[in-house]
């Protein structure tokens, strides 16, 4: 039984059967109309081969890092360096031709797998930039640092794209608010003191992993948070953009992409994570608020409004 406070999402007895007729299999080459905002149970692999060409606006890929790690019924062995570059190239070459020559790409990584990634893409993107974000959560090592810390490489397919960089300004708190002539200097006061919008680096420390309290939260063990997709997606698509994750997980970009008013695709081999996205999904049409994101606007954490 869960307590009262723990908001964890499960699937109830008699949901696996409603929300199942929801989920697409391919087995042919489908149209745009047949994917649009249209969660596909199985292998990407197999699933890239059906997808049409030069439709999707912005990726964003968190792929299995190179470690051991099994997710629900999914189990994902570490490989060689060499191995895991092989690994990547093979999604890689099969996804660019469903890009859109203006579209953004965004890959998840770690210590270990970013330097593989990173061989893979610059062959077949421009690198723009890697952003890394703070994953503070977890307990520490006695013989180590702690790992609280996760890569996410930003590519383009060409040199022609779009960043939205207003979109995505981080409003912090000001310490030491100055005046010029008498007046607030690029800051405004607010209930609780004075704030600046500040433009995004690629350093992100205002991201909060989900957990069991938050009503985001899943029992997927490496969920990545609304707020971090909502950043992404704002600062590299525009409402009606097509936003494909081809390794789905719990749903989270195709959640955030319906609640900002983009097209969703996505890609996932476990078929009761495809069920939790849908029902992610079904909950999102009626909840859009995003934990951290208010008055459409990123706020710093523990600023009273994220």
């Amino acid at each position: 039984m869960k307590s009262s406070r723990n908001k964890t999402l499960v699937l109830g007895s008699g949901e696996k059967r409603l929300l199942d007729e929801y989920v697409v299999v391919l087995d042919k080459k489908a149209s745009r109309a047949q994917v649009k905002n249209k969660i596909i149970w199985g292998d990407v692999f197999r699933a890239l081969e059906f997808l049409p060409n030069n439709f999707i606006d912005l990726v964003f890929a968190d792929p299995p890092y190179n470690i051991d790690k099994k997710f629900g019924a999914v189990e994902f062995k570490k490989m060689g360096v060499k191995s895991y570059e092989d690994y990547t190239e093979r999604w890689v070459v099969q996804l660019k031709p469903k890009l859109k020559q203006t579209a953004c790409v965004y890959v998840c990584g770690d210590w270990r797998s970013s330097s593989a990634l990173h061989s893979v893409l610059q062959k077949h993107f421009i690198v723009q930039n890697r952003i890394t974000f703070e994953r503070e959560k977890g307990r520490g090592a006695k013989t180590n640092y702690k790992n609280c810390s996760e890569d996410i490489f930003f590519c383009t397919n060409s040199r022609a794209y779009s960043f939205n960089v207003d979109a995505v300004k981080l409003r912090k708190k000001v310490i030491a608010p100055y005046k010029d002539n008498g007046k607030p200097k690029d800051w405004s006061t607010r209930a609780g003191g004075a704030y600046r919008n500040t433009y995004p680096s690629n350093l992100w420390t205002d991201i909060t992993i989900p957990f069991w309290s938050m009503k985001e939260n899943t029992q997927h063990p490496t969920q990545k948070p609304e707020k971090l997709l909502a950043k992404i997606i704002l600062a590299s698509s525009r409402k009606g953009d097509v936003v494909f994750d081809p390794f789905l997980g719990s749903g989270t970009t195709s959640v955030v992409a319906q609640k900002l008013g983009r097209t969703h695709c996505g890609v996932e081999l476990d078929k009761t994570y495809c069920l939790v996205a849908q029902k992610r999904l079904k909950q999102a049409r009626v909840d859009k608020t995003i934990q951290g994101y208010k008055d459409s606007v990123f706020w710093e954490r523990n600023s009273g409004n994220a």
